[in-house]
């Protein structure tokens, strides 16, 4: 087995180096991009769920005025 030159040893290691970093670099972007959607959906989730209690509010107020006036004119009453 013949063994390298230490030049060639370098730049290999040189090489493990450089592209440990750059897979660094990557991840480091992946995971930026996680988190930046991460936060996206989170936010976007409790927007749906306050917007949605907002309409379930209305529509249970709307839901008793319906009964109110269904009552009043199965009574025979006048709405005015």
């Amino acid at each position: 087995m013949a063994s390298r030159d230490p030049q060639t040893q370098m730049t290999l290691v040189q090489r493990q180096i450089q592209q440990d970093w750059a897979n660094r670099e990557y991840i480091e972007v992946i995971t930026g991009s996680i988190k930046k959607i991460s936060d996206f959906l989170n936010s976007f989730d409790l927007s749906c769920r306050s917007r949605l209690a907002t309409l379930n509010e209305k529509l249970t107020s709307l839901e008793r005025r319906v009964e109110y006036i269904e009552a009043r004119v199965t009574k025979g009453e006048t709405l005015s």
